[in-house]
């Protein structure tokens, strides 16, 4: 898994049983050279020769994969894994425009490793109608699940998307807003650090109630679900804009502590509208080493225990890599991988396009 972050590889070898229930053996983490990530989110943005540029984008993650596969492997046989479930890394994601773009050279990869890959995840949903994600949420429903309990299970990566679980098993989930993107792209600028660790930089800051305000007003939130995210509605120039209108110099720890409170209330506020009986909230992906952002959540949903799925067995950093393990044996079981009452697709689909080894 390499997601909206643009922070490296999320590597995980995982053994599924028959009952669908993962078991984690191995895991590696590979960081994204600063040259490809800058190579990446300039791709965000049309460019002369973008075509050119995005093909040998896609070969250079094709073999920063392989590498990770390999380091993942370290002795283990590649001929006893059955398939590589590759998320790729997403360019573009335009599910009102009919299409969403991760690249990646799945065939490749395949050529390289030597081990069937399944690919393309989002694009059959999309094709169906739905938002092609968020896709996780089948996935939090089979491992984080528990009968009786209404827990929501929050994945905070660039994007911040939840899965509602309530006790009758009526699966939810969308894209909430932004997690670490704003926050990331924002201590990059004017710090040159990849992001705010433990949330240290927002929390010498002080909110700022106009910003704030001006960033809550953000039509993206008061779209009912289904409803996906990215780049596309939060970025850096949006930003940018909203400052020039405030028209007050703000200072740069100021934005940051802003940015990181609006994370919480607009997760939170989600939460608290969409999923009022939850009690559980469990947090993964890189936001859930973010302590000050922990806490921020925490204090507005009081009544709701907000802890990270640690706590329920699975490391929140492996949550995402694990779920494209199991949506790639979906696939090659010819099992649906969505969930529509999530993506808003007209029914289930199986997910993916197989490149054999």
């Amino acid at each position: 898994m390499s997601g909206t972050s643009l922070d490296g590889v999320d590597a995980v070898l995982a053994e599924i049983g028959q009952d669908g229930r993962i078991r984690t053996l191995r895991t590696h983490y590979a960081p994204y050279p600063d040259a490809l990530r800058s190579d990446l989110l300039a791709l965000h943005a049309p460019q002369p020769d973008e075509i050119h540029l995005a093909a040998c984008a896609a070969n250079t993650l094709a073999r920063l994969y392989a590498a990770a596969t390999r380091a993942l492997l370290n002795g283990v046989d590649p001929a006893s894994v059955r398939a590589v479930g590759c998320h790729g890394q997403t360019l573009r994601h335009r599910p009102a425009d009919g299409y969403t773009l991760q690249i990646g050279n799945a065939a490749l990869l395949a050529e390289l490793t030597g081990i069937t890959v399944v690919a393309d995840f989002r694009s059959r949903d999309i094709a169906a109608g739905g938002q092609g994600a968020p896709l996780v949420p089948a996935f939090h429903a089979q491992a984080l699940g528990a009968p009786a309990v209404h827990r929501v299970i929050a994945n905070i990566g660039g994007i911040a998307n939840i899965t509602d679980l309530p006790a009758d098993g009526g699966v939810r989930g969308w894209d909430t807003g932004p997690g670490n993107m704003l926050l990331d792209a924002w201590i990059r600028h004017h710090q040159g650090a990849h992001y705010d660790r433990d949330g240290a930089w927002a929390a010498s800051g002080q909110i700022h109630a106009g910003l704030l305000a001006a960033l809550a007003d953000h039509p993206y939130l008061r779209l009912p679900p289904p409803k996906s995210a990215g780049r596309e509605q939060f970025n850096l120039e949006w930003l940018d804009d909203i400052l020039g209108r405030l028209g007050a110099a703000i200072a740069p720890a100021d934005v940051q502590a802003t940015l990181l409170e609006w994370t919480a209330a607009s997760l939170a506020d989600a939460i608290s509208r969409e999923c009022g009986k939850a009690r559980e909230l469990y947090v993964c992906g890189g936001g859930a080493h973010n302590g000050t952002l922990m806490q921020r959540l925490a204090a507005r949903l009081p009544g709701v225990n907000v802890a990270t799925t640690s706590t329920l067995g699975i490391d929140p950093d492996w949550v995402e890599a694990l779920a494209f393990a199991w949506l790639a044996r979906q696939t090659l079981h010819g099992a649906p991988g969505n969930l529509p009452a999530v993506t808003g697709a007209r029914g289930e689909r199986i997910l993916g396009a197989i490149y054999p080894a």
